[in-house]
């Protein structure tokens, strides 16, 4: 039995009853995704944007809100007892148009009603603030939330299988950062209709192994690198790219980019929870949360495998350390 469920079971247990829902309003705080988003409400997208369709039949793609409507709906199936905030939404790439009476009309003179808008590019993040956990030292809620990227799809055809990215996993409260495991990430779930989006969705939430991710989390807070380790593996990481894709095939990925890994060295020296020790040592927590922060810059359509990608690199190089394993990342 995963540990949603043994929560669940606790919490009826000592009040005999399902609790009141009550009405939640707030809004999960913090940019767990920057790059170049911006954050929009729910209300906007149902109001303020129109649906695309499949331009060959005219069919509608399901929606930006009615994919979040299917896991807000998906969440209160598997965690009835538990209170969600309102989605914390950040879209990118927006895509403008106008009605059809405004053809030919100069820009400057176009009216709020003959302009139109959708977000080619949506992320989400629902908070649970009522399962909460602690790992070295950091409070983390869970979270679930997911992302529709348009520019995966084919809309110049006839409707056809629609592509999400589901995850459920958990936010660093320091730096609202998230921690996602291969088994919380559904990276590419097709479905055709809302009804199979809310069942696969709420497949992945009940099978989530919650205290199977804490305990790798809190795992890799057992290990250290030295300050000489920690250069040989960043210098490992930069090499990566470089590398012929015949060595690649036989490495771990790495999804960290340039401009990430110069990040990830600054904050190694700055950063005000994460930062190296006294003695100018990392361990494995704070280097992941440095990879976790890094990955924020990261666009919509990839940010869930690179966060994923954070979370094996910091397990496979805690691999090494607890065998003394010298390797091409780490060296014992």
């Amino acid at each position: 039995m995963n540990l949603i469920h043994q929560k669940m079971e606790l919490t009826l247990a000592s009040n005999g009853v399902i609790p009141k829902e009550e009405v939640i309003t707030e809004i999960s705080t913090g940019n767990f995704i920057e790059a170049n988003t911006k954050q929009v409400t729910l209300e906007h997208l149902k109001n303020d944007t129109i649906i695309p369709v499949f331009s060959k039949d005219n069919e509608c793609t399901i929606s930006h809100n009615e994919f979040i409507g299917a896991t807000q709906k998906a969440l209160k199936e598997v965690i009835p007892i538990y209170n969600q905030l309102e989605p914390n939404i950040r879209i990118s790439h927006t895509i403008k148009g106008r009605i059809s009476s405004a053809i030919g009309k100069p820009v400057k003179e176009l009216l709020p009603n003959e302009k139109t808008i959708y977000y080619e590019r949506m992320a989400f993040m629902i908070e649970i603030p009522g399962i909460r956990e602690k790992v070295n030292g950091n409070f983390l809620n869970l979270v679930v939330g997911g992302v529709r990227a348009y520019n995966q799809e084919n809309l110049y055809s006839k409707k056809t299988i629609e592509k999400f990215k589901v995850f459920i996993g958990f936010k660093n409260q320091v730096c609202t950062n998230l921690c996602i495991s291969t088994d919380g990430l559904l990276e590419e779930l097709r479905v055709s209709d809302i009804v199979q989006l809310q069942e696969k969705i709420q497949l992945l939430f009940s099978g989530y192994n919650q205290e199977k991710h804490l305990g790798n989390m809190e795992r890799i807070s057992k290990y250290e690198l030295t300050e000489i380790q920690f250069a040989h593996l960043i210098g490992k990481l930069k090499m990566y790219n470089f590398e012929n894709a015949e060595v690649k095939r036989d490495l771990i990925p790495i999804e960290l980019n340039d401009g990430q890994l110069n990040n990830i060295i600054k904050e190694y020296y700055q950063n005000e929870h994460f930062s190296r020790s006294k003695e100018n040592t990392i361990n494995l927590w704070n280097l992941y949360n440095l990879f976790t922060g890094a990955n924020k810059s990261s666009y919509i359509d990839n940010h869930l495998e690179r966060n994923v990608s954070a979370f094996e690199l910091s397990q496979y190089i805690a691999n090494k350390l607890q065998n003394e394993e010298n390797d091409w990342l780490v060296y014992n």
